[in-house]
């Protein structure tokens, strides 16, 4: 288990992120440095680890608050991007700081960043017009934080220690976020007092479920029971609540629904000046990331791990892949290109911008190996290899325990058209994936 080795404090004015052993361009290294200057606008930088600290602590479905996890950090050059989930694993929340709200130079790696209760409390005190000193690195995340008061400037020294631990269900729900969020398509977006006054209209985290159409008015956003025109369903609105630690800084809010229009995940894009938040919520309030099944089709294809490796081979922390690029310079087709960019997902290596429609890269300290062992229905399939057996067409047949299933298995190949007599496959279809005797047989048939 990977320890911080001091704590993020907030002491006269500088602010100091306390971070773990990371993986740079360089390798691990055990004291690494991502950022040391200045922070431009502190208030919306303050407000913004915040959100993230809120979300990573609370439980949405039947409200819980719970021991936090600490948020992944990402320094790509050109921004920093600090990711982390809810603890039910059902809000994904994305906070990204742009070079032009930092007076300093950004490095490049990934790691965990400590947001300690102490440090929380430091970080309320943050005003507008307040100076806000930034170090993130060897010495932890450090922050020196001067105000103006009538009694002098305010000293604050805060001292934590706690180990990091990120939950394998969070590698795994980074990669089904990934494939998720390429599906994703603008609604629309307000802007100025109305995207304030959406926040503002929030209910508490404690409060009652309300779910719905979020559908833009010539006023603003109005939660309504039926779909109108550019309307974005939400289940559990209240999952959006965090987002009030940073209302007065907000420029403008963009919404994104699933092509398919249906009732589904959605997500936010909250615009500040010089950085932004995104959140993405289930389709359902009790349901979570770690529980979708939509890599589970690339998982189980053996073919893509060689390209998948050569891919790996040339990431380089970037902010922004470059598709073409990488297609010229390692000779793939596109097909097994994007099979490959799924798999790398899945192991924690890549995000999904839905704004910029690109990928971005991540370095996990974990064993991507782990989340195909992990995978129940995958480890389920591999064990029922030996009594698969193709029958005829495209008709196969997968005895498992003392009852065989019946699995229509397509010539195109895809999976979303495969059929089983299993109840999960029942219950299911394959909105979450595919189940354990249609994965069988592909396995099968690529070996």
């Amino acid at each position: 288990m990977r320890e911080f080795k001091t704590a993020s404090t907030l002491f006269d004015g500088n602010l100091s992120l306390s971070i773990a052993p990371a993986l740079t361009p360089n390798g691990i290294e055990n004291d690494p440095l991502f950022f040391n200057g200045e922070i431009i606008n502190p208030t919306i930088v303050s407000g913004g680890l915040l959100v993230l600290a809120d979300i990573v602590s609370t439980r949405y479905f039947k409200y819980v608050p719970v021991d936090q996890r600490d948020p992944i950090l990402s320094a790509q050059g050109d921004r920093l991007r600090a990711e982390c989930f809810s603890a039910c694993n059902g809000v994904y929340a994305r906070m990204d700081v742009f070079q032009s709200a930092l007076d300093g130079d950004i490095l490049y790696g990934t790691t965990n960043v400590d947001i300690g209760n102490n440090l929380r409390k430091s970080l309320l005190n943050i005003r507008q017009g307040d100076r806000l000193k930034f170090r993130i690195g060897d010495e932890g995340l450090k922050t020196l934080h001067s105000k103006n008061l009538d009694n002098g400037s305010l000293l604050t020294d805060i001292v934590t220690q706690r180990p990091v631990k990120m939950p394998d269900r969070w590698i795994r729900a980074l990669g089904n976020c990934a494939m998720l969020h390429q599906n994703m398509k603008y609604k629309f977006h307000v802007e100025g007092m109305q995207a304030k006054s959406f926040i503002a209209m929030l209910p508490p985290v404690t409060g009652k479920e309300k779910s719905g159409w979020l559908t833009p008015t010539k006023t603003g956003v109005m939660l309504k029971s039926r779909e109108e025109k550019n309307s974005v369903y939400i289940s559990g609105i209240h999952r959006l609540s965090a987002l009030k630690k940073v209302m007065s800084n907000v420029n403008s809010i963009f919404f994104y629904a699933p092509e398919n229009d249906e009732p589904g995940q959605m997500m936010i894009e909250v615009c500040m000046t010089g950085a932004n938040i995104t959140l993405s919520l289930t389709a359902k309030s009790y349901e979570g990331y770690s529980g979708e099944g939509a890599l589970l089709d690339s998982l189980s294809t053996p073919k893509i791990l060689e390209c998948a490796d050569k891919i790996d081979n040339i990431l380089n922390f970037e902010s922004r892949l470059d598709i073409d690029k990488i297609l010229k310079s390692i000779g793939i087709v596109k097909s097994d290109m994007d099979d490959a960019m799924e798999l790398l997902a899945v192991s924690g290596k890549l995000g999904f911008d839905v704004r910029e429609r690109a990928f971005f890269h991540r370095e996990l300290p974990d064993d991507p190996d782990r989340v195909l062992k992990d995978n129940p229905r995958l480890v389920g399939a591999k064990k029922l290899l030996e009594n698969t057996e193709y029958i005829e067409d495209n008709i196969w047949h997968v005895k498992s325990g003392d009852t065989t299933y019946r699995v229509i298995y397509p010539t195109d190949e895809n999976l979303e058209n495969a059929k089983c007599t299993c109840t999960w496959y029942l219950k299911h279809q394959n909105s979450r994936g595919p189940c354990k005797h249609i994965l069988a047989v592909k396995l099968k048939k690529g070996v």
